[in-house]
C-alpha cells in the first residue's frame, strides 16, 4: 500500500490507485496525537455506555456469543468537534473531490471498536454496494468505471495482524460483486496496517472485512463513508444533528451533510418561490 502525508500527497496519483491500482493508500501525520486521544476518549465513552449497538457483517459473532466484544458509535458528529475536523480535513478533501466529484456528500460517520476477543467480519463491499449479494436489486450494467463510495479509516490503536486489521484483496474494486469461496478471499488478501493517528482511503467496492482481534488490546478507529452527491446517504446525519450544530456549520460541513444539493425537493413549493423571487 502506498503510503503519502500531507505535503507528498497527490490526489491524481491516488485517485488511479483508487480506481485502477490496489484501490487503497495510507496517509501519515494527518491528526495530531491530541485530536487522536480526544477521538478515542470520546469513542469509548460512548461505547461504555451502549455495547449493544453492533456493526454490519458479523458474520458468525452473534452466534459465537461475542456481540458485545464489537461494538459500533453512530452520530459522531453530534458527540465531538474532533470529528467534524477529521471529516473535512483538507488533505481527504481535496482528494475526495477528484474521486467523487466537487459535491460530494458523507454517508456515514461512525466508530467500530472491536475487544480483545472480538470476532471479524464476513468479505464484502461497501455502502451503496454492500447489498451487491443481489443483483437485481441494482441497475443492468452497473459497474465500477466510476467510484460511488470512498472510506475512510482514521485508525485509533494499532492496526496489526494480530489485532485484525482490516484485510482487502487488492485491485477487486474493478470487479463489483461479492467475492464466493472460490476466490479464496483470505489466501489473497493483505492488510491495512497502521498505528494510531494513521488514515487508509480506499474504494469501498474492494473486497474487504475486519479480522478477529487476537492480541491484548483493543483495536478501535474512525470510520467514514463519502459519495457522490445524487447517491442516498447511510445515515440521516441533519435529521440526528441538533439545530444549533446545522447553523453554526463551516461550508466544508454543510457540504458534506448534503445542503449544496436541494434534491429530492417539493418542486411546486420551489416554483412558487422562484417566480415570487422574479416580480
Amino acid at each position: 500500500m502506498k503510503t503519502y502525508t500531507a505535503e507528498t500527497s497527490d490526489p491524481e496519483a491516488i485517485v488511479a490507485e483508487l480506481l485502477t491500482g490496489t484501490g487503497a493508500v495510507r496517509f501519515t501525520g494527518l491528526f495530531t496525537d491530541g485530536e487522536i486521544a480526544e477521538a478515542r476518549r470520546i469513542i469509548l465513552e460512548h461505547s461504555d455506555r451502549d455495547a449493544a449497538k453492533v456493526t454490519h457483517f458479523q458474520g458468525a459473532a452473534e452466534a459465537a456469543g461475542t456481540i458485545a466484544l464489537q461494538r459500533r458509535v453512530w452520530n459522531l458528529l453530534a458527540k465531538g468537534e474532533v470529528f467534524s475536523r477529521m471529516a473535512t480535513h483538507p488533505v481527504l478533501m481535496e482528494v475526495l473531490r477528484r474521486f467523487l466529484g466537487t459535491g460530494f456528500i458523507m454517508g456515514s460517520i461512525a466508530a467500530n471498536r472491536i475487544l480483545p476477543g472480538g470476532p471479524g467480519q464476513e468479505p464484502h463491499v461497501d455502502y451503496p454496494y454492500w447489498d451487491f449479494h443481489a443483483p437485481e436489486t441494482h441497475p443492468t450494467g452497473l459497474n465500477a468505471s466510476f467510484p460511488m463510495n470512498a472510506q475512510v479509516t482514521i485508525i485509533l490503536d494499532p492496526f496489526t495482524e494480530a489485532s485484525g486489521a482490516t484485510a482487502y484483496v487488492p485491485g477487486t474494486q474493478k470487479e463489483l460483486r461479492y467475492p464466493t469461496e472460490a476466490d479464496d478471499f483470505h489466501g489473497r488478501a493483505e492488510r491495512m496496517l497502521g498505528d494510531p493517528g494513521d488514515t487508509i482511503l480506499f474504494f469501498g467496492a474492494a473486497w474487504h472485512c475486519a479480522m478477529p482481534n487476537r492480541s491484548d488490546h483493543e483495536r478501535c478507529a474512525v470510520l467514514t463513508n463519502y459519495l457522490p452527491k445524487w447517491v442516498k446517504p447511510l445515515e440521516d446525519m441533519p435529521g440526528a444533528l441538533p439545530a444549533d450544530f446545522l447553523a453554526a456549520a463551516a461550508p466544508d460541513l454543510r457540504q458534506l451533510l448534503g445542503f449544496d444539493y436541494p434534491y429530492p425537493e417539493v418542486l411546486d413549493t420551489a416554483a412558487a418561490v422562484n417566480a415570487e423571487g422574479r416580480t
